[in-house]
């Protein structure tokens, strides 16, 4: 196993993948941070969403959705609202599927939905996420108050709006014979069977073909023998799975979750500790407060943490995002802020040893 200890950010199906690799594999991810996501956007399809406007990402200074509109800062510093209804045609087909809004299997969870400006959301949901936050705002990284009734009524309804939502798509798709198999409901037992039935071309025929691949890249970083590569595309394999091998069927978030990593769509936001409102003390440059950079500053000062896990955007190819392992926090900072669009997260994880 890795001595590597890295501090992992991402959204809620990223987070799923991630625990599951941890579920299933030695992996070196020790602090899951997971952000509030309603849906991501195809890089393809913003690129020529923009062609309508006569834009181009390049023009482009900073994403923000809110109140039923994407808001373009450009860099002429004019501001362009586009209502997401117009938006929702370029939204990723698996983004249809996601049941959760607030990464529920992460250690602590991060968005705005509740707070006021300059602030964040914070969602804290494990013993090791509580001793973060006590550290950071004992260090005075962070200061930090309650969330209060008003706040976590918005918080849930609009949670509970994308489960509701979400869930009758999924029924509509199941009617239809395309298999949407993390809602599934079965035992760790029956998990254990089917996944040791299962290999490359199970995920292809269940996920892959189906359009419910997320694009993380764990089935790729799962894989013991570098049979499977992904870039913008499908997951495409080469060769053909060893005997006995079912690591990228086990590990993508979207087949079968064992029982301690299923989301209860009963409970809006799932399982958690507190629900606190947050707000930088180191950090100002960053989207909802600065409060990812903050707290992966806090992780690598203290050494909680070796390194970072982080998407940042291509130089030559604007807001085009990618993923890297760093543990600068200059690098950190530059990484900071929503990029509405995905890639294969997991693909940085191949470089440590």
């Amino acid at each position: 196993m890795s001595e590597r200890r890295i501090a992992m950010v991402g959204t809620p199906c990223e987070i799923m993948a991630a625990s599951k690799l941890q579920y299933y594999t030695d992996s070196p991810i020790e602090v899951k941070l997971g952000l509030f996501c309603m849906e991501n956007f195809s890089y393809k399809y913003f690129t020529n969403l923009l062609k309508e406007y006569d834009l181009k990402m390049d023009d482009i200074e900073k994403f923000r959705i809110e109140k039923g509109f994407v808001f373009l800062l450009l860099k002429t510093h004019e501001t362009l609202k586009i209502p997401l209804s117009v938006a929702k045609r370029i939204i990723r087909k698996n983004c249809n599927i996601c049941v959760e809004l607030t990464s529920e299997t992460s250690d602590i969870s991060i968005g705005s939905i509740g707070s006021e400006d300059g602030w964040s959301t914070l969602i804290v949901r494990s013993e090791k996420g509580e001793e973060i936050i006590n550290g950071a705002i004992e260090q005075e990284f962070i200061e930090a108050k309650p969330f209060n009734e008003s706040q976590f009524k918005l918080l849930n309804s609009i949670a509970e709006s994308k489960t509701r939502k979400n869930m009758e798509f999924i029924e509509r798709r199941e009617f239809l014979a395309r298999p949407v198999l993390y809602q599934r409901e079965k035992s760790d037992d029956s998990i254990a069977s089917e996944v040791s039935q299962s290999e490359f071309k199970d995920l292809k025929s269940n996920v892959i073909d189906v359009g419910a691949c997320v694009l993380c890249g764990a089935c790729e970083y799962a894989c013991p023998d570098n049979l499977i590569s992904i870039d913008d595309t499908k997951p495409i394999m080469k060769g053909e799975c060893p005997p006995d091998c079912h690591a990228c069927f086990a590990v993508c978030p979207r087949t079968f979750l064992p029982e301690d990593l299923r989301n209860d769509n009963s409970k809006a936001i799932g399982e958690f500790i507190r629900v606190l409102t947050v707000k930088s003390l180191k950090h100002t440059q960053g989207q909802d407060g600065s409060i990812v950079t903050t707290l992966l500053d806090y992780l690598l000062t203290n050494k909680i943490v070796t390194d970072a896990l982080v998407v940042d955007k291509h130089d030559n190819l604007a807001w085009k995002p990618y993923a890297k392992i760093t543990r600068g926090i200059d690098e950190i900072i530059k990484s900071g802020g929503t990029k509405y669009s995905v890639c294969p997260v997991f693909k940085a994880l191949s470089e440590v040893d």
